[in-house]
């Protein structure tokens, strides 16, 4: 692979997919890529660094015998033009897991996996190393304050990957996380999701239980003890492998501020929540199989502000604030809510999500959502007619989600505009706002309706 200088791209604008490209490009590498759509921060950084395709869509034309190896994105299908015409020239394709591996054979390799919770470990081991000064590689799924890309390959000892459990690619449906080979991996909760690829919990659940089996001789494998799924794959007997179990750390709030209770004192933190907290103490054992000390990783942690649209402070106000959260999945969303009701008891909590991923929008899994909104003062929901049409489903009604959340005071909206109205009328006097979403509820600009509300 290091004689690998030119590279193409089918599907350049994924969000791992585009900062490889530009990891690649400031790394010497000749890159160039396709895609049929762009998306913000995707086109405004391709474009920053002269790698945006001129015109969108799939040109086989640019699929040639000097191309050292093709990169293949999970967006791009079977038939995609420039995908055969690579097949027809024989040029090596890679899915850019398989491509990070080949990268990092010759480094320890650290993967972050679970339903939830992967980015922020991931990030908050990056944000430590970072802190104390080691040289490491890395992938992550979302920005992270101190990191110009979410993509480093170099020449470091070490490389720390969030493990994705979704299909690999058109030609490959094993699990992304299954790819990486690790030596230490992490398991941080377990939540059925991805329909369109596990249409069962059973199916879903035995990954990770493949992903567990996966460690090698010597290696190691943490785990969220406190979630009874994980417990069970962790706590299996595997040759030689050492285990490491972890639980809910000592921890109190107070004035709107939580703190972990250490044997170095207490440590103020900037993140909050019961799940951030089980994040944090699977960072700290993940670091501690890598000669971190507990003082080192307590005395770095304290400074960490999250991962970009995790739990992110938009706007704020003595009396109220807007959060956004990437959430979209039910424990996501029921552990969001759960941490910002927490946080702030004596506020109203305003709770507004989006039903924006296959799984979510999909009839016969929208029950999984029953009651995770409960702790919600106000509970929104909002799902997009044009996002059903275009992955194929059945259409939804305002009735079908009402009767899966099994509440019929939730507010829903199918009309994004009608939507911005009603949460720009919204007082958040002594009140906070939360949206969640994987998606941008169709255009409306948070950072705007937070303005506008505080």
């Amino acid at each position: 692979m290091e004689n690998i200088k030119k590279v193409h791209f089918i599907a350049i604008g994924g969000s791992i997919m585009h900062n490889l490209a530009v990891n690649l490009a400031e790394d010497g590498y000749q890159v160039t890529g396709s895609d049929d759509t762009f998306f913000e921060p995707s086109r405004s950084t391709l474009q920053s660094k002269g790698l945006l395709p001129e015109k969108e869509g799939w040109n086989p034309e640019k699929i040639t015998n000097d191309l050292s190896a093709v990169i293949l994105g999970m967006h791009a299908k079977k038939d995609n033009p420039e995908l055969l015409r690579a097949q027809e020239l024989n040029i090596p394709i890679y899915s850019f897991p398989e491509y990070i591996y080949e990268r990092s054979k010759n480094k320890q390799r650290i993967v972050i996996a679970g339903s939830h919770g992967k980015t922020t470990i991931t990030s908050m081991i990056m944000h430590v190393l970072n802190k104390l000064g080691k040289p490491f590689d890395y992938l992550v799924g979302a920005k992270v304050e101190g990191f110009e890309t979410m993509v480093k390959l170099s020449n470091a000892p070490i490389i720390i990957i969030e493990g994705d459990e979704y299909s690999t690619s058109a030609l490959d449906k094993t699990p992304k996380f299954l790819h990486y080979n690790h030596h230490i991996a992490l398991i941080s909760g377990i939540d059925w999701d991805h329909v369109n690829i596990y249409p069962d919990r059973d199916q879903y659940v035995v990954q990770f239980d493949k992903l567990a089996d996966h460690t090698p001789k010597a290696g190691s494998l943490v785990f969220n003890e406190d979630d009874n799924l994980v417990s069970v794959i962790g706590n299996k007997e595997r040759e030689d492998v050492v285990r490491e179990p972890y639980s809910l750390p000592d921890h109190f709030v107070k004035d709107g501020k939580t703190y972990l209770k250490t044997e170095f004192g207490d440590i103020q933190l900037n993140v909050f929540g019961e799940h951030n907290l089980l994040n944090i103490e699977g960072a700290r054992k993940v670091l501690s199989r890598i000669s971190v000390q507990d003082k080192e990783f307590y005395d770095a942690i304290g400074s960490f502000k999250g991962a970009s649209k995790r739990m992110e402070l938009v706007g704020y106000s003595p009396n109220g604030a807007v959060y956004k959260d990437y959430a979209h999945a039910p424990s996501k969303i029921a552990a969001t809510t759960i941490a910002l009701k927490n946080q702030y008891p004596d506020r109203k909590l305003i709770a507004c999500m989006e039903l924006h991923t296959y799984s979510s929008l999909t009839k016969d899994f929208l029950s999984e959502y029953e009651g995770k909104l409960s702790p919600a003062d106000e509970k929104i929901v909002f799902f997009n007619p044009k996002a059903i049409e275009i992955k194929g489903l059945d259409d939804l009604n305002p009735e079908d989600v009402k009767s899966a959340f099994g509440d019929n005071d939730i507010k829903v909206f199918n009309n994004s505009e009608e939507l911005r109205k009603y949460l720009e009328g919204l007082d958040l006097s002594n009140a906070n706002l939360l949206m969640m979403s994987s998606g941008n509820f169709d255009g409306i600009n948070i950072d705007n309706l937070s303005e506008k509300l505080l």
